[in-house]
């Protein structure tokens, strides 16, 4: 445990892998720790609520993640989903067993009435997590990504075209309704440390961002806020980041996210393969952290999550 981790709240806004590894390596480290989780790829299919960031964070907190693959649950059967497919179903969304019983037992309760927020706490609380794992919003939005083939629904994208299309725009559809989960806005506002994980900045980050009072609260709190690069040596560790970099306009590099974020952050991670970019990022009026980025295990993850926080208090 790393004795500067130990003191003060941290705040994670995460989707996907990256956002997931980091925040373990967080709790390692001894964070008292909340994780707002994008849900804007959540989505519904044979019947079923089905919450893709918030379970690879609730499986990697709780130790049943599928570290090979980087989604799911270790150990997996798939006995239900080759039944569906007999019986007609389309199955190009692979569901575990042991996955299908959280969107069962999820799907029940937000049908009973209880928010995505209270459903979530009641998840984690039953597979041993310690941090807090919020939804950013209990309401409806939806990531869709327009492309040459015309605009897709996000799974169908990600998954069902395994992210092969270029993507030209995203809208976040609803996301001007939505309102933040209960604890979101001051989780970020009284962190002593906001950390923005190595996700994708346009389909993890920027759905979180743009709830209602985010945004907001990251520009406007006291906590030191730090974001760390998914982009390493020009190309991204998991998932589509650079070629939508690239689509969208952007530099493909550790000096093109940062970018995004100037202004909303103090602290920029980049890795040590980008050192020589650092400079550059420094002129964006960001402090700069070079260090090794890519998380391995767990001792891989608790190193970067105690170098986050030393620079961050330092």
């Amino acid at each position: 445990m790393t004795p500067s981790a130990t003191t003060g709240p941290v705040t994670v806004l995460a989707g996907g892998v990256g956002g997931a590894r980091l925040a373990h390596g967080m709790d390692l480290a001894g964070a008292d720790l909340t994780v707002v989780v994008n849900v804007a790829d959540d989505v519904e299919l044979h019947g079923l609520a089905i919450s893709p960031d918030l379970d690879t964070v609730t499986y990697t907190l709780a130790g049943l993640a599928d570290e090979e693959r980087g989604w799911g649950v270790v150990g997996e059967t798939y006995s239900a989903l080759e039944a569906m497919g007999r019986l007609g179903e389309d199955t190009w969304f692979t569901l575990g067993d042991k996955d299908l019983a959280t969107h069962v037992v999820r799907t029940a309760r937000l049908r009973a009435g209880v928010p995505l927020s209270a459903v979530t706490a009641q998840l984690t609380d039953a597979l041993g997590v310690r941090p807090r794992v919020l939804p950013v919003t209990d309401d409806r939005v939806a990531t869709l990504v327009d492309t040459p083939a015309g605009r897709l629904g996000f799974q169908e994208y990600f998954v069902g075209r395994h992210h092969a299309d270029d993507v030209l725009g995203l809208v976040y559809d609803g996301v001007e309704d939505a309102r933040p989960a209960p604890g979101v806005v001051e989780a970020v506002r009284d962190a002593d440390v906001v950390v923005v994980a190595p996700s994708n900045p346009f389909l993890s980050v920027e759905p979180v961002l743009a709830v209602a009072g985010v945004r907001e609260s990251l520009a406007g709190t006291r906590a030191r806020r730090v974001a760390v690069s998914p982009i390493v040596g020009g190309r991204a560790i998991k998932g589509p980041a650079a070629q939508m970099l690239a689509t969208l306009g952007h530099e493909v590099s550790a000096l093109g996210v940062a970018r995004l974020y100037a202004g909303l952050v103090d602290v920029m991670v980049v890795d040590e393969r980008d050192a020589r970019l650092a400079d550059d990022v420094a002129g964006l009026g960001m402090e700069v952290l070079v260090t090794d980025t890519v998380m391995g295990g767990a001792a891989g993850r608790e190193r970067l999550a105690g170098e986050i926080l030393a620079a961050a208090r330092g």
